[in-house]
């Protein structure tokens, strides 16, 4: 883990990956953005967001969230997720991380919403998923304290752990209220 005011940001990159050369942010064509650019090798360093593939498992009409067990955010609630591995599917790191951290080898039903926010690098992809009707969750014993299953009316509003779990509840809510 980074300490906190070490993220990878553009302003903290200073070498080159390739050549070792210092970076310094210029002008890129076509938009003219500024991106880490290689005095040596003329390297343009992107920084890419990550992708964060996410459930919203569904049994009965309740959903299960889970509550953190982990930095950050640790005991708040929110729904299995967790980062995409680098050539993985999206929708298939939504279904591993699901099994991973609550034992549930859910369909996925359909894409509820992607969420990002500004000064943030993570774009967030929230999928509804059936839980199979014979299988019980059990929590992973690292990441997950405490699952439970809640009705749309009893949700944790204010103990939720980021943005995006809000704002995939409420997306998932205003679905089951449409014909």
């Amino acid at each position: 883990m980074v300490p906190r005011g070490r993220e990878l940001r553009p302003d903290t990159l200073r070498f080159c990956p390739l050549c070792g050369a210092p970076l310094a942010r210029r002008a890129v064509p076509p938009d003219g953005r500024e991106h880490p650019v290689c005095g040596g090798c003329e390297f343009v360093f992107y920084l890419q967001p990550k992708v964060v593939a996410c459930t919203i498992p569904v049994r009965d009409g309740r959903v299960l969230l889970t509550r953190r067990a982990i930095e950050p955010a640790r005991g708040l609630w929110t729904f299995p997720g967790g980062y995409v591995d680098w050539g993985e599917d999206v929708a298939e790191a939504a279904r591993r991380e699901t099994l991973e951290e609550v034992s549930l080898p859910v369909q996925l039903d359909a894409l509820v919403g992607l969420y990002s926010y500004p000064g943030t690098p993570v774009v967030v992809a929230v999928f509804q998923a059936a839980i199979p009707p014979d299988i019980e969750p059990v929590p992973s014993a690292t990441e997950v304290a405490e699952i439970g299953y809640f009705a749309p009316g009893d949700i944790p509003w204010g103990a939720l752990a980021f943005p995006s779990t809000r704002d995939a509840l409420r997306d998932w809510i205003a679905r089951q209220a449409r014909p």
